[in-house]
Order: C-alpha cells, then sequence, then structure tokens
C-alpha cells in the first residue's frame, strides 16, 4: 500500500480513495497533522456498527512508538526503586509536574526488554541482569497508539553501576528514589504517586505477592 501525499494531506492511493481493513472499517483519508517530535494524523474513516450500518467517524492519533516501564524491587529488604521527573503536560493540568514514576521510556527500535535494560541503567544506575515480563497495555487509546510492554525485576545494592539521572543529552533530570514498598502503596492512596504506569505495576507487585506489605 502506498501513501501519497498531496497538500499536507497523505490520500490512501486506492481505487475510491477507500481502504477495506477487515471487515468493520474502510479508512477514507490520513492528514499529517504535525511531525516534529512525533506524528499526529488526522483520519477519516467509515465504521461499521453492530447493527450493519455505516457510520462516517473523523479521528487523530499521535504516534510516539511503543514503550517499556519496570518495576525494581528488592524483595529482601522491601523496596522498590522509582525516579522522580519533571512532566510538562502535567505541570500546565493544576500539578506542579514532578511526577514519581517507574523507570520507562521508547522502545527506538530496540526489543522491548533491552529498551527497558537500557532504560533502567540510564534513569536509575541498576544494571539488571534477570528479568520478567508481566503484560502489554494501551496506556491511552482514544488518542495514543503507543503500547507499552510492563516488566519487573528484583535488584540488589550490587546492581548499581551508576549513579543514574537520565541523560542530560535528552533534557533529563531524573531523582532516583529508594522507598519501602508499603510506603509506595500508601503514597498512591495519598496522590503523591499519579503515574498510572507506576500505579499498575504497584498493584500488580501487591496481587503477585513479590514483596510483603500489610
Amino acid at each position: 500500500m502506498k501513501l501519497e501525499e498531496k497538500g499536507g494531506t497523505m490520500e490512501l492511493g486506492l481505487e475510491q480513495n477507500q481502504l477495506a481493513v477487515g471487515e468493520r472499517v474502510r479508512v477514507k483519508s490520513v492528514t499529517v497533522l504535525a511531525h516534529d517530535w512525533h506524528l499526529l494524523k488526522k483520519t477519516v474513516l467509515d465504521y461499521r456498527r453492530a447493527d450493519g450500518s455505516w457510520s462516517s467517524l473523523s479521528r487523530e492519533t499521535y504516534d510516539r512508538g511503543n514503550g517499556a516501564t519496570i518495576l525494581l524491587y528488592d524483595r529482601a529488604r522491601g523496596t522498590v526503586v522509582l525516579v522522580r521527573q519533571f512532566r510538562y503536560p502535567a505541570f500546565v493540568n493544576n500539578h506542579d509536574g514532578m511526577l514519581i514514576e517507574a523507570p520507562a521510556g521508547l522502545l527506538d527500535g530496540k526489543d522491548a526488554e533491552a529498551a527497558i535494560r537500557r532504560e533502567a541503567e540510564e534513569e536509575t544506575g541498576f544494571r539488571i541482569s534477570e528479568i520478567r515480563k508481566a503484560f502489554e497495555v494501551f496506556m491511552s487509546p482514544g488518542s495514543v497508539t503507543e503500547r507499552v510492554a510492563f516488566f519487573v525485576a528484583e535488584y540488589a545494592s550490587h546492581d548499581r553501576v551508576a549513579e543514574g539521572g537520565g541523560l542530560e543529552s535528552d533534557g533529563e533530570d531524573i531523582e532516583v528514589l529508594e522507598i519501602a514498598f508499603e510506603d509506595a502503596l500508601e503514597m498512591v492512596k495519598t496522590g503523591e504517586i499519579m503515574d498510572a504506569k507506576t500505579i499498575m505495576l504497584l498493584q500488580y507487585a501487591q496481587l503477585e505477592g513479590l514483596l510483603d506489605a500489610s
């Protein structure tokens, strides 16, 4: 399938300007709205409803690639490693912007496990040996195409090979936090932790019994 760009619009070069995708979607046109940091597109499509009728829809999608995130935990000491960094979108939505999160990042052409090993070391300074995949999630499927792979891994003090803090060349200024697991769960309740992927990983660890928490 070839996309032809015409006056800022990427049109599908197909008969009658339509494409049958499966049995319920016919893409009519795709317009690039922005392509700076990542790709924002507007798509006009026909969608066949459950009753068999067709409706015309217009959707915007933001494609930033896929990502991965990880919870580092010390079972013996009952601690987890999280990071704190400034997030401008949170800042403009009635927050100070300093979010406590699990390490995460985009795949950048790597497989998810390789990417999250890299991100964990860059952000926290810990070099992880054994890692386990928990699940994959679409974090905001109403508008963002990103699929995020979730991992967990045990760490020990001797696994820390650097200070962490992220890459200054990427504008990162990351604080590394080692927190008692039960304190992290309480921070979810109080709103100190508001990042969705981090909450999901902490709850997964609780459900799976990865650490003891009262």
